[in-house]
């Protein structure tokens, strides 16, 4: 639905651009240039996405509900928490390191979703309850699969749209296989704990509560608790245990502060 949106905006920047005096063109030209070469001298880095291995001067404004709240990747619209989570899996885990492992993706990303696909092959289960397009429809509170199926689970800013997100949590536990390792990542707020109040549905009040107005709840810095009280053995990864400032703004991972932990939740 966001992407389209980015879709939409860009194709009428372009129908606006065609409007423009040449002139002018000439004149953004000139800015942009000039913008370049100061950021080269300077030694300002350019912005660089890992996922897709591209650079470019900047990434696109990512809305929602009106606000800026992440940038996108020109090349492969990764998000800033896409970024993040590809380092953490490349330089943390052994997820690249062969094609053995069974893989449970929840609500795949565009960008990740044909990397997953060549690793792993038909080992690779992409699911949704509303997306037509994954392999399987599930319901993460109520998986059909049997106890211990899967060697990694990936879900990211999921359960926060999630009504029983301590079922969900339960499920992916039991499925996956003793020694098998899951990022279960979601958005953490600032606030001293988890805000969850089931009686508030419309959405300018979720909006008001949780910061977007089609979540359900606002995570705290408990919610690694919640992921422990389901069993798992849980080590939450601050972005700056994994790389310098200087890369952490090439990538644009400081710009949402709620997306920099990863939690990595391990079926001992």
């Amino acid at each position: 639905m966001h992407h389209q949106k980015n879709i939409t905006m860009i194709k009428s920047i372009k129908k606006i651009a065609k409007q423009i005096p040449y002139s002018w063109k000439i004149y953004e030209f000139m800015l942009i240039s000039w913008d370049s070469a100061c950021r080269i001298i300077s030694g300002k880095p350019k912005r660089f996405c890992p996922v897709c291995q591209k650079t470019s001067l900047y990434f696109f404004p990512f809305f929602i509900n009106g606000k800026i709240m992440d940038k996108r990747c020109l090349n492969c619209y990764s998000q800033g928490r896409h970024r993040l989570s590809y380092i953490f899996l490349k330089e943390k885990t052994d997820f690249f390191a062969g094609n053995a492992k069974k893989v449970l993706h929840i609500a795949p990303e565009p960008c990740f979703q044909p990397l997953f696909e060549k690793q792993y092959g038909e080992n690779y289960i992409t699911a949704d309850l509303f997306t037509p397009t994954v392999k399987v429809k599930m319901d993460i509170m109520n998986i059909q699969c049997a106890d211990e199926t899967f060697d990694i689970i990936y879900c990211s800013h999921v359960l926060e749209h999630v009504s029983d997100d301590r079922k969900a949590m339960s499920e992916f536990f039991r499925v996956l296989k003793k020694g098998g390792w899951a990022i279960l990542n979601v958005p953490v707020l600032k606030s001293d704990k988890t805000h969850d109040d089931p009686s508030i549905t419309d959405p300018k009040e979720r909006l008001i509560f949780y910061g977007q107005d089609d979540h359900v709840r606002a995570y705290g810095p408990d919610y690694a608790d919640r992921l422990r009280d389901a069993g798992f053995s849980v080590d939450v990864v601050h972005a700056k245990d994994m790389m310098s400032d200087y890369d952490m703004e090439r990538m644009e991972l400081q710009y949402n502060l709620a997306c920099l932990d990863t939690f990595y939740c391990i079926k001992s």
